[in-house]
């Protein structure tokens, strides 16, 4: 007699309140680790880094804005394909000819920028460098889906992952600033397209944790379904445009902050506020993941939306240096939990074998929308009073509440449940959260 049965990840045992120590020690987990942390820095040094050349040379954060936004979208239009072949073929075989893209794209935007070509031709340039950023960030979260499938331990990942994309965002525009304007304005492009080939190639080298390809096997090993992309979960697209909303944040303070830097006389400062904006994103990161969360992962994420919309809406107002660092601060507080909870959900949302792409699909929207925000605010800041490119973080996370609080019921998880041919049977719940 046919029974239907949820299925529970074996994984490693877990205390009621499963934290980093635990996580730390999973087999096999530093092998992906420190390769993934050295090939996602310089993810967080591109669009500053852009933004810093091109208005050196061209004299305009307009121009800047734009070409740094083409980069952006490219990404995001390219990033959730990217992922889908990793899931298909495995993450090793798109790293390599990605990174070497990549460098490649890199190179020629410095040059074509350096030789003053005309905006279009840095146009051209910016599509194949920003189609070709190696996704390492969502390829480390599916590994760590692979180690612990449905375990407790998926909440901390997240965390700790988010954590790790805020420590990049605190060193890396640090790096490209200090780069940029003690060095040279093509220096940080430069380091960019270099770390990324290095980090890039030692990541691919971590054959032994990547999914399994081409394939969704069920906790046994035994289950396989063809899998659909992970654009046909309802979820999935409202967190997408959810994450819009923190691209927005991300790009408006990008070049708002610049812009408020160079119109006081210390551009030098922009690394350090946006250094500052990133610590609180990264130490709010490490709370969240040390939290035994007992409220439902949808409304976390709403009342996070709720909250950095509210923090967002007061950069506008900021007058000096040190109320601008605590208003940042503030902001980048609110932004860890909406990341890390839109990431977790991706885990009840989605089958195993389409993960990869879920997480750039996710990517994708944040760097799209850190695109339109470095665009809206580059013109902003040229064209309105200085500052005015503040105004575009709380428009940008503003709507993404509205989207979260009208769709929230697409949000539910996913049934697991496979059918055996034996015996009777019974229903077991698997905790997503």
């Amino acid at each position: 007699m046919a029974s239907t049965v949820t299925s529970e990840s074996p994984g490693t045992p877990v205390s009621s309140r499963p934290g980093y120590g635990q996580l730390l020690r999973t087999r096999g987990a530093w092998t992906f680790l420190l390769p993934g942390f050295a090939a996602r820095q310089p993810f967080a040094m591109l669009t500053i880094s852009i933004v810093l050349l091109v208005q050196h040379t061209t004299g305009s954060y307009g121009a800047a804005g734009a070409v740094a936004a083409v980069t952006g979208v490219s990404l995001a239009l390219f990033a959730p394909f990217t992922g889908r072949l990793a899931d298909r073929h495995g993450q090793r075989a798109v790293l390599l000819p990605g990174v070497l893209l990549h460098t490649l794209a890199g190179l020629s935007l410095t040059a074509l920028a350096l030789a003053d070509a005309p905006l279009w031709a840095l146009f051209v340039a910016a599509v194949p460098t920003g189609a070709s950023v190696p996704q390492i960030g969502p390829m480390v979260r599916a590994r760590w889906g692979v180690k612990l499938q449905d375990s407790p331990l998926m909440t901390t990942a997240a965390a700790f992952e988010s954590v790790t994309d805020e420590l990049t965002f605190v060193f890396g525009p640090l790096l490209a600033t200090a780069l940029c304007t003690a060095i040279d304005p093509a220096a940080g492009l430069l380091t960019e397209a270099a770390l990324t080939l290095v980090g890039g190639l030692l990541f691919a080298a971590q054959r032994g944790t990547q999914p399994t390809v081409g394939a969704d096997a069920g906790v046994d090993g035994h289950a396989r379904v063809k899998h659909a992309s992970a654009l046909s979960v309802p979820g999935v697209r409202v967190l997408i445009v959810a994450f819009l909303g923190i691209g927005a944040v991300f790009g408006g303070m990008q070049v708002s902050l610049a812009a408020f830097s160079e119109s006081i006389g210390e551009p030098g400062l922009n690394g350090v506020l946006y250094g500052t904006f990133a610590a609180g994103n990264m130490l709010s990161g490490v709370v969240c993941g040390a939290i035994a969360w007992k409220v439902a992962p949808r409304r976390r994420l709403v009342v996070a939306y709720a909250a950095l919309g509210l923090a967002a809406s007061g950069l506008w107002a900021a007058q000096s240096v040190v109320v601008l660092a605590g208003v940042g601060l503030l902001v980048g507080v609110c932004i860890a939990p909406a990341l890390i909870t839109g990431y977790t959900l991706v885990d009840g949302l989605v089958p195993a074998g389409a993960r990869t792409e879920a997480f750039t699909w996710l990517t994708g929207a944040v760097a799209l929308g850190q695109a339109a925000a470095v665009l809206v605010a580059g013109q902003m800041e040229d064209r309105l009073w200085d500052g005015a490119g503040f105004l575009v973080p709380m428009g940008g996370t503003l709507l993404a509440l509205a989207t979260l609080v009208t769709l929230r019921s697409r949000l539910s998880p996913r049934v697991v449940s496979r059918t055996v041919a034996r015996g009777v049977g019974h229903r077991v719940p698997v905790a997503v959260d």
